[in-house]
């Protein structure tokens, strides 16, 4: 995923330009401090006070310039409004977000108004349309039959949660004012292996397989995540 970031966000900036990135539910800030490294100006939002607790120590144990260039700020990333003004930020990231919000309208609406105009909306949601896949390929026939009806499923968490179909993301994006300009896949080949499985010693091929089937057909459309790139008018 961070490889396909990188590829619209230097097909879309010039380069060397410092980005103003928004990362709503940046987690424990991987991608964040990944992009202010590269140089980029970047704001985090959480609301987990324990995530944030670690994005900081990890963010402390940083050189002092890439310290200046990121900033948390505690809050939910539905009220984007309350924090930023609009069209403050080149580059938002919502990813594995939208699976936890029932209703993610008002948030997509939110983060879209936080882009500038060229700026670059990229969302890492649940495929909903390959939600059969992962139960079918352990052999749970009654789990992979039941999944072509919904767009509910349950995590590796233990909780229940929400995909997307592209169709839908499609159209939801178009009526935002940021509508799609690529999308990806993501996990195709290793979505079922077992947590904490130790990474290959060809590592690097196998990054390279999951990068190509990410973006091929009819490889990403089966991929447990779906990363999709909007572009605001």
């Amino acid at each position: 995923m961070a490889r396909q970031l990188d590829e619209q966000i230097a097909g879309r900036f010039a380069v060397g330009r410092r980005l103003r990135v928004l990362d709503v539910g940046m987690g424990q800030g991987t991608q964040a401090l990944r992009l202010a490294r590269a140089g980029h100006q970047v704001t985090g939002v959480e609301r987990d006070p324990a995530v944030i607790a670690v994005a900081r120590e990890a963010l402390a144990g940083q050189p002092e310039g890439i310290r200046e260039r990121m900033r948390i700020v505690e809050g939910d990333g539905r009220d984007t409004g309350v924090h930023f003004l609009p069209g403050s930020f080149d580059v938002v990231l919502c990813h594995g977000v939208l699976m936890y919000v029932e209703e993610p309208d008002p948030l997509l609406a939110g983060l879209a108004r936080m882009l500038a105009p060229g700026g670059l909306l990229s969302l890492v949601v649940r495929n909903g349309d390959a939600l059969a896949l992962r139960p079918a390929l352990h052999g749970d026939w009654a789990g992979a039959l039941a999944a072509f009806d919904t767009t509910d499923y349950r995590n590796r968490l233990g909780l229940d949660v929400r995909a997307d179909r592209l169709s839908t993301l499609t159209a939801k994006l178009a009526g935002i004012g940021a509508p799609l300009h690529t999308w990806y896949g993501v996990r195709v080949f290793m979505d079922t292996a077992p947590d904490g499985t130790t990474p290959p010693d060809d590592l690097e091929t196998l990054l390279a397989a999951e990068e190509r089937a990410g973006r091929t057909d009819p490889y990403r459309s089966v991929a447990a995540l779906l990363h999709l790139c909007g572009v605001r008018g």
